[in-house]
């Protein structure tokens, strides 16, 4: 059997029209749920190419970027995090799904039918606005969807700040279509329906006109991820907002949106984006007193407490002025330089894991994740200025060179600026000086630039970058290894003459 996903290559012009739901039944159409393709993963480079659009729009109209560069990494940190449990199985989504499918459907809609596609399309958006609503409404779903709420700005990159969690609790409110609906319907829909909220979450884009009548749009969006009162519990559509006018949640912007979570989390650190509302579940259940009332701390909403209505009192949300500056990292630009770098590297690392998936042992998969997740981490200490941020990176970078040895992970800069060659990537597991180096190289340069009060400590060292990055330069054979070295060296010199 053909590789489906060879099959179905994404043209731009495609790419561009599935970013907006703007795709004809007869080429999104497949008989079974293997044919289908990753439509999320084939639209990573246009992710980006709209993130950079709309930085240089955003520069030219307001002469700064939409949003902080550490903002834009804890975001795309908590979506690669949301994504590493389908390098194990398929989406419960989809499980659950085929499961109702096979065992209890009433009926079999064509699955290459124009209706059962725009039937499809009607039915997930349908379901995606009750699980939403349910999102904001049910206090352990919430601890899942908040994620995505904790972000203090609001750009494409918070689209894609999803949950870990929210993906256990969603599949309820699409089982239904599974009575009827073919998987592989479902399927391409699901994703659709993911990929047009993208390019709803920037401001770059004010007003649509008609179009704000029936589609789901920017404005409406901000006013979703909005902390001022009027924007609480509003507007939960994915695709269409008549859903919120026929069900009363609909709101209209019309004053500056404050953004985020009405208790601000101010930290840039994955698991405590990920799951801190868990542990304030935890902790109020064990302290309200009644077995009726844990109950209704669970499934009951975020604000209430005993003797306050189910969704809790609009007038215990904190007033907003318009004037709140979000949290930001006080790291410096050197230290913002060097996280940025390796998060490219492990982004790189991410898809090349994705890619070979098929062919990598269960072990090597878990230890990719394991590792995966200890780069995110020490990014988010990095950030936050943690007092152990630089002894959490000098492991990573010892766990880096250990799993490098073992042969279960080799850097992958082949989509970085720094291209190795086949050669040099099979002999990772050799013993290599510069191997060692690198991963040295890194853990020191994490020590110098987080110990900012000591610029004398920096100056005594800085001698030793010429010598080291001339005898780095002249293994010739080994030249990507040099430029990465040569890059980890300079950055604490640039640092010691600013």
């Amino acid at each position: 059997m053909k590789n489906p996903e060879a099959q179905q290559d994404v043209s731009v012009s495609q790419g561009i029209r599935m970013m907006f739901y703007v795709m004809k039944p007869s080429e999104t159409s497949f008989q079974t749920l293997e044919e289908v393709p990753d439509y999320v993963r084939k639209a990573t480079p246009f992710f980006i190419s709209l993130m950079l659009l709309e930085l240089v729009v955003s520069w030219i109209r307001k002469g700064k970027p939409s949003g902080g560069l550490d903002d834009a990494l804890a975001s795309l940190s908590a979506g690669i995090m949301s994504r590493l449990p389908r390098l194990f199985s398929r989406s419960i989504e989809l499980t659950s799904y085929v499961y109702i499918w096979e065992n209890y459907r009433l009926i079999s809609l064509p699955w290459d039918s124009p209706w059962t596609w725009y039937l499809t399309f009607l039915g997930v958006d349908f379901g995606y606005y009750w699980f939403h609503r349910m999102a904001h409404e049910v206090n352990i779903m919430w601890a899942g969807h908040q994620t995505h709420h904790s972000s203090e700005g609001y750009n494409l990159s918070t689209a894609l700040r999803q949950s870990v969690l929210q993906i256990y609790t969603s599949w309820i409110f699409y089982s239904p279509l599974a009575l009827f609906i073919p998987p592989s319907v479902y399927a391409v829909h699901l994703q659709f329906n993911l990929l047009y909220q993208f390019w709803i979450h920037t401001e770059v884009i004010d007003n649509l006109g008609p179009l704000e009548l029936i589609l789901n749009t920017p404005s409406h969006h901000r006013v979703h991820h909005g902390r001022n009162r009027y924007c609480i519990d509003r507007n939960f559509a994915g695709t269409l907002i008549i859903w919120d006018r026929i069900f009363g949640t609909f709101e209209a912007e019309n004053e500056k949106v404050v953004y985020g979570l009405t208790h601000p989390i101010n930290t840039f650190e994955p698991f405590k984006v990920q799951f801190h509302h868990l542990v304030n579940i935890w902790t109020t259940f064990w302290a309200t007193p009644g077995f009726f009332n844990k109950f209704s701390v669970i499934f009951k909403g975020p604000g209430w407490s005993p003797g306050k209505p189910r969704l809790g009192l609009i007038e215990e949300i904190p007033e907003v002025e318009g004037k709140e500056i979000p949290f930001s990292s006080s790291a410096s630009q050197l230290l913002k330089i060097y996280v940025l770098v390796q998060f490219a590297l492990m982004l790189a690392f991410y898809e090349e894991t994705f890619a070979d998936k098929a062919v990598l042992s269960q072990v090597t998969l878990l230890l990719r994740v394991c590792f995966i997740i200890l780069t995110l981490t020490s990014i988010g200490f990095l950030l936050d200025q943690r007092r152990k941020a630089a002894v959490l990176e000098t492991f990573r970078c010892l766990v880096f060179l250990m799993l490098c040895r073992s042969g279960h992970l080799k850097p992958c800069l082949s989509s970085s600026s720094f291209a190795f060659e086949e050669t040099q990537v099979q002999s990772l597991g050799q013993e290599d000086p510069l191997e060692k180096e690198m991963a040295t190289h890194s853990s020191i340069l994490a020590w110098r630039i987080s110990w900012t009060e000591e610029p004398g400590r920096l100056q005594s060292m800085a001698s030793q970058e010429s010598d080291m990055t001339e005898r780095l330069n002249h293994h010739h054979h080994h030249a990507p290894w040099s430029e990465l070295c040569f890059l980890v060296w300079t950055l604490p010199a640039t640092h010691c003459e600013s």
